[in-house]
């Protein structure tokens, strides 16, 4: 069932993959109040992941329910919500799609594009394969780990909220971090 590839990957299969949300975590942290990060969550999304005989041309496609934020405060939660951050009665999804999957030694990165308010714009993400293998219900199961930072202004989050003395609530640059666990499909 392995796929033979230029790059050797073991376990590696080309085929089509769904995300397993329930065993997938999509998160970010944020500064906050200048002195500390403050992590979040979104608890709803779904994607594709399909692995080519190249891995190289492999792509990705991922949608994430905005009003599924979880930060574990829910007064926050509802402000991100709201026209200040997300406008979530306007813009209900964020989207990943990709456009190139690039090996770098034993390393990878996802280049695509992340839109977030209607607002496009191109991101890498440095992807760690975690590995590939058969789970315990007869199927196939793959492991990625995915990191990057955007600036949250640059797609219409910008709201700024000034501290007394310098400073802002709320930074701009958003770190995100990615653990997806993905199921092949068998028809």
């Amino acid at each position: 069932m392995t796929s033979t590839t230029a790059v050797q990957i073991p376990g590696y299969v080309a085929g089509t993959w769904d995300i397993d949300a329930t065993h997938s975590t999509v998160g970010f942290s944020v500064r906050h109040m200048m002195v500390s990060k403050v992590r979040g969550y979104f608890t709803e999304f779904s994607g594709e992941i399909v692995t080519a005989e190249d891995p190289a041309a492999s792509s990705v496609t991922a949608t994430i329910d905005m009003d599924s934020i979880d930060t574990r405060q829910e007064q926050r939660d509802a402000h991100i919500r709201s026209a200040d951050f997300f406008d979530v009665g306007n813009h209900t999804v964020m989207t990943f799609r990709s456009t190139g999957v690039v090996a770098d030694g034993e390393d990878w990165t996802v280049q695509g594009d992340l839109t977030i308010k209607g607002i496009t714009k191109p991101v890498t993400l440095a992807l760690e394969l975690n590995g590939f293998g058969p789970d315990a219900y007869g199927g196939y199961r793959a492991g990625f780990s995915a990191k990057t930072s955007i600036s949250r202004k640059a797609f219409g989050v910008d709201i700024d909220m000034p501290m007394d003395g310098g400073g802002v609530v709320v930074g701009d640059k958003i770190d995100v971090e990615l653990e997806i666990e993905a199921v092949l499909r068998t028809a």
